[in-house]
């Protein structure tokens, strides 16, 4: 495995949700989130990931969201993109492009509905490995993509494919943490992508998380990241607990329905518009989502987000 800089593709890196507009993606709403997350100093941010609707969004949109955000970040943080789909000829094509486009690193979730052996899975990554140089990371959430991923699998990528850094972890298996990190060195990238796992995972060795909680509350994020990683377990545990129903709320309905409301009511997006077959929150998830923030205490301090992406708190 190639050795990365120390503080490269580590830290909080939240998935961003995907802005619409009428029907049609607002690339200026999306380069202010990248902005707003700029400014709360997130580690990186995540493009197309699942909490930004990638699978009702179009090969082309999918592609623009990732030049807007690389202009947008211009440099400042690292931007990774999402370029898995159910089609190898479309991962290919939107990784390619990404690619060019200037993304620093490539997260691909495996292949879904097809319920590849894992051989094929492991077959698939080193040709897409083959075809881009940009460090590689595997996104692995069995719970949609019904694949998990096997250690061995794992091992059969990184020894054909040295650019194969890291794993995004969205399943509740701390143990293969611990086999991952063994087996393929403590550099070995993995990101926790369950929320509420972050802090357990990363006290295990997970060098950050890929949180959707990021978008609401990026700097409390981003500070847990540092201070695990600085070894201040008191001070990120404090983090964890003030932030834990939050993240679970994020879960109260099929994610990013309830996000995309809480962005809304804390003034972070204008609308909390979704593509079907999605729909925007309910009146009862509504007010559920308005005590716990509430009760996270981010409710009554909120200001609206700028247009330059600074919010006051």
């Amino acid at each position: 495995m190639i050795r990365l800089e120390r503080d490269f593709l580590t830290g909080s890196v939240p998935p961003l949700v995907t802005p619409f507009r009428d029907g049609k993606v607002d690339y200026d709403a999306y380069a202010r989130l990248v902005e707003f997350q700029v400014k709360n100093g997130t580690h990186g941010i995540l493009v197309n990931g699942t909490t930004g609707e990638p699978t009702t969004l179009t090969a082309e949109e999918r592609n623009q969201l990732v030049t807007v955000a690389v202009q947008a970040a211009g440099k400042r943080i690292p931007v990774v993109a999402q370029t898995g789909s159910q089609s190898h000829a479309e991962t290919v094509a939107l990784t390619d492009y990404a690619t060019r486009a200037g993304a620093n690193a490539l997260l691909v979730l495996t292949p879904y509905f097809i319920r590849a052996p894992q051989r094929d899975v492991a077959a698939y990554f080193n040709d897409l490995g083959a075809r881009s140089e940009l460090p590689l990371l595997m996104y692995h959430i069995p719970g949609r993509s019904a694949f998990k991923v096997e250690l061995a699998t794992l091992e059969a990528i990184a020894e054909k494919t040295p650019h194969f850094v890291g794993i995004k972890h969205a399943v509740d298996d701390h143990a293969f943490v611990t086999e991952m990190l063994a087996r393929l060195g403590k550099d070995f990238r993995i990101f926790v992508g369950l929320e509420e796992f972050t802090l357990s995972m990363m006290a295990l060795g997970a060098q950050g998380t890929m949180n959707a909680a990021g978008n609401l509350a990026p700097r409390d994020i981003a500070q847990m990241c540092d201070a695990l990683r600085a070894g201040d377990t008191a001070k990120a545990r404090e983090i964890h607990f003030r932030l834990f129903e939050l993240m679970r709320a994020i879960f109260y309905d099929t994610n990013p329905i309830p996000m995309k409301y809480m962005m809304k009511r804390l003034g972070i997006l204008e609308r909390n518009e979704h593509r079907l077959p999605m729909l925007p929150a309910t009146p009862e998830l509504e007010k559920r989502l308005d005590a716990v923030l509430e009760r996270a205490g981010l409710l009554p301090a909120v200001g609206r987000l700028t247009r330059h992406g600074s919010a006051s708190r």
